[in-house]
């Protein structure tokens, strides 16, 4: 795989179980060595361990692991102290990712959702150039996700250059100016989320409560390249020519309570990599 990230970008790795997102984010934190070719990173190589690199670049790690029976403020102030961070500056990033209310908490007493966000605050404790977050939202509910897409976005936009990995399609297309999807460690599609789904030739799906329109009115509205399904809750009409559906609804006036769906990056990312389950 070849890829570069520029400057103040935020850049999404996407991928099923396996695809190799996180050897390739160890690679480039200098975490693993490659097999073979070349990695540079703000123009340095982070293999071997690259003592002036490391102060520059902040990691969260899929599964994060902090010193046993210190509270959440002594690990955070112990992150801290390794790049000469003053404990006051540890402490109010405990504020930024809202776990200020758990400062004496010992870390093995955090929630999953804490520890990530415990993670996350010593990733960016040292104010780094590069933010690399690996699946940074697993484990949080959604108000705890959003919270943290709003912490992100901030960085990016005081400059920061942050690459993830994320399971969550929604997360990336919200967040990412360029996303890579990846199988197999190979990289199958590379561009700005919006570019991919406009790129992927895919049906709008028109849904209506069943009931509300009998099958053989859905496909007589359809027409004939259209294709209609029935789960038994949801009449859905699938179509590359929504426009005239839609009139013939409104004609019947019918458009109360329908859902109209686009092409979305998660179409882009299971007509590239499949349906199929990833232990």
């Amino acid at each position: 795989m070849s890829f570069s990230v520029e400057e103040g970008e935020f850049f999404g790795i996407l991928g099923p179980n396996g695809a190799g997102k996180t050897t390739t984010l160890e690679i480039i934190e200098g975490l693993r060595q490659a097999d073979a070719g070349t990695v540079e990173v703000l123009g340095m190589s982070p293999w071997p361990r690259n003592p002036k690199l490391l102060p520059r670049i902040g990691v969260q790690l899929q599964a994060s692991s902090f010193f046993e029976r210190l509270t959440a403020r002594e690990q955070i102030r112990t992150f801290a102290s390794l790049y000469g961070i003053p404990a006051k500056k540890a402490d109010d990033m405990l504020t930024v990712v809202g776990m200020e209310d758990k400062a004496g908490t010992p870390a093995e007493k955090l929630s999953g959702g804490q520890a990530q966000r415990l993670s996350i605050a010593c990733a960016l404790v040292h104010d780094p150039d590069v933010l690399f977050l690996d699946e940074p939202s697993a484990s949080l509910d959604p108000q705890a996700r959003r919270n943290l897409w709003d912490l992100l976005r901030s960085l990016n936009e005081a400059g920061r250059t942050v690459v993830l990995t994320t399971h969550h399609l929604d997360e990336a297309e919200a967040l990412c100016d360029r996303v890579a999807i990846m199988d197999h460690g190979k990289i199958l599609e590379l561009g700005p989320p919006a570019t991919l789904v406009r790129g992927l030739d895919s049906a709008t799906h028109i849904s209506l409560a069943t009931g509300t329109l009998s099958l053989p009115a859905a496909r007589e509205v359809a027409g004939p390249d259209a294709s209609v399904t029935d789960d038994g809750v949801t009449v859905t009409i699938a179509t590359r020519a929504p426009a005239p559906v839609l009139t013939a609804l409104a004609d019947r006036n019918l458009l109360t309570g329908i859902q109209v769906r686009g092409a979305t990056l998660e179409d882009v990312f299971l007509h590239l990599t499949g349906r199929e389950y990833r232990a």
